[in-house]
């Protein structure tokens, strides 16, 4: 899998997203999200709890959570994730499979690569699963 990596710059904040057809369909709602081409926290983005993007593994909490797990929700339909902030054997297993349907590292822990195409992924109108 080729990935393909967009970094607004000024901002420092830089989104990885994988290149495929159903990327590509992705790339209309990215390029209109700002400058450069990345969602950030705003109106914009689907989810607002928080803009924090803290490494989080299972026994992690807070605002940052949740905004995983919104994310989550949105990347993969149906999955009806709970976002109430607590990171637990199911949101484990959830962002377990969104790495594997993004073809990311899986290790269950949401950090700067997972991050990154939760972004990608939720703010769009493709399916990742």
């Amino acid at each position: 899998m080729t990935v393909v990596a967009l970094l607004a710059l000024g901002s420092g904040t830089a989104v990885a997203a994988p290149s495929s057809p159903r990327a590509e369909s992705r790339a209309a709602v990215t390029a209109a999200a700002e400058p450069g081409g990345v969602i950030t926290h705003g109106a914009d983005d689907v989810c607002n709890y928080t803009n924090q993007r803290p490494t989080l593994k299972t026994g992690s909490s807070g605002r940052a959570v949740q905004q995983a797990q919104c994310y989550l929700n949105n990347a993969i339909p149906g999955l009806g994730l709970d976002e109430d902030g607590d990171f637990g054997p199911v949101t484990a297993r959830a962002t377990k499979q969104f790495q594997r349907c993004a073809g990311i590292t899986v290790d269950g822990v949401i950090a700067a690569q997972t991050w990154s195409f939760l972004v990608f992924w939720a703010n769009s109108t493709a399916e990742v699963c």
